[in-house]
């Protein structure tokens, strides 16, 4: 790389730390360093161990973005320095070291970048993430089975944890429904981009004439919150409890452990099955109810959906966020940012970076013109 190039991509890094300056808010993190020091310093931070975690957690998420920020600033700065000694000294070792280390500071300025994405006031929490049949029938039951593999897939490479609360085997194939928590550093963030109608277009393993035939599928995404955050009155409650059942194996119990709560209200229904105790599967039900009341809450207190949720629409034509088309031709395409992969049995094996990148991007732009 020519010196005029360096000093360009100098420039350019210097640039990119700026943008990602403000849209990190860092002066805004460090205030708020300053604010959760104090709390965490209090003598009795661990009376309430739940407020205690949230509070370290928190601390330490904002040290390590501020930590990041100075750290990659001040390596441009040495960076700048190292190529004005190479160049005063004609010495062509160090020009290479200044272009290795712009190739360092640029992969670690990317994932800092990729940070930046996430500014929403609930990315950080767990999300609860459901899939569903919708409109095709048994194509779209095996549909939504075919998402919730393509989400194992994706999150068994990843850093995130999950765990299945609800699982409702379909009559011929596939599944009605499954329900999943997803724990990690910017889970509701990262998964939101899932929320909404996705649509195949495939040959029908299920039509004898071999048709092709198209399936829909619903996908859900909410921020998991406290249960004590919310107040449900145990009177408005219908609960009921069934037989677990699911794909086999530790999915399946012998006694009525799954729980299921119907909200009389507001309709609103909730069901795990994934413990072992009917005990533990209502307090977990319990935990999905809050988190569906909350987003009720925020939808109704912000008077317009499309703000944390999205337009919730039966899945089916016309309402859908991401087309899988497997012929005449393959091809992913989401409609929101017209992002478009060719490669789609390797989404369908959880390759959905890609997909979740362009969506956080264009939520960003979305949010900058509003």
């Amino acid at each position: 790389m020519e010196p005029v190039e360096l000093r360009a991509t100098i420039a350019d890094l210097t640039s990119r730390l700026g943008d990602a300056r403000v849209f990190l808010d860092v002066e805004g993190k460090e205030a708020e360093l300053v604010e959760l020091q104090k709390q965490a310093s209090a003598p009795d931070l661990w009376d309430d161990q739940e407020n205690a975690r949230q509070v370290t957690s928190r601390m330490a998420k904002v040290e390590r973005i501020i930590q990041h920020v100075s750290e990659l600033e001040q390596s441009v700065e040495d960076v700048d320095v190292l190529l004005e000694m190479a160049l005063e000294e004609d010495d062509d070792a160090s020009l290479t070291e200044v272009e290795t280390e712009l190739q360092s500071v640029e992969s670690a300025l990317a994932r800092l970048e990729r940070e930046s994405l996430f500014f929403g006031e609930y990315d950080d929490r767990p999300a609860i993430l459901s899939v569903s049949a919708g409109a095709g029938g048994v194509d779209a039951q095996d549909w939504a089975e075919m998402l919730l593999r393509m989400y194992h897939r994706y999150l068994e490479r990843s850093d995130f944890t999950f765990d299945v609360d609800e699982y409702q085997e379909g009559e011929e194939a596939g599944i009605k429904s499954a329900t999943l928590t997803i724990r990690g550093d910017n889970a509701y963030g990262t998964f939101e981009s899932e929320r909404g109608t996705h649509r195949l277009v495939r040959i029908s393993p299920f039509d004898s004439q071999a048709r092709r035939h198209t399936a829909f599928a619903g996908v859900d995404v909410i921020p998991e919150v406290d249960v004590e955050a919310i107040e449900i009155d145990p009177e408005d409650l219908r609960i009921d409890t069934y037989r677990a059942s699911g794909a086999g194996g530790q999915h399946v119990n012998k006694t009525d452990s799954a729980v299921r709560i119907t909200h009389e209200p507001t309709g609103i229904v909730v069901s795990c099955q994934a413990e072992r105790s009917q005990m533990q599967n209502k307090a977990r039900a319990m935990q999905l109810l809050a988190a569906r009341l909350a987003e009720r809450a925020r939808q109704e207190q912000e008077d317009k959906v499309s703000e944390i949720r999205g337009e919730q629409h039966e899945a089916g034509w016309g309402r859908q966020i991401r087309s899988y088309v497997m012929q005449p031709y393959q091809m992913v395409k989401d409609l929101r940012t017209e992002f478009e992969v060719g490669n789609i049995q390797g989404v369908l094996d959880g390759d959905i970076d890609g997909l979740i990148d362009s969506y956080l991007q264009w939520r960003r732009a979305e949010t900058n013109e509003a």
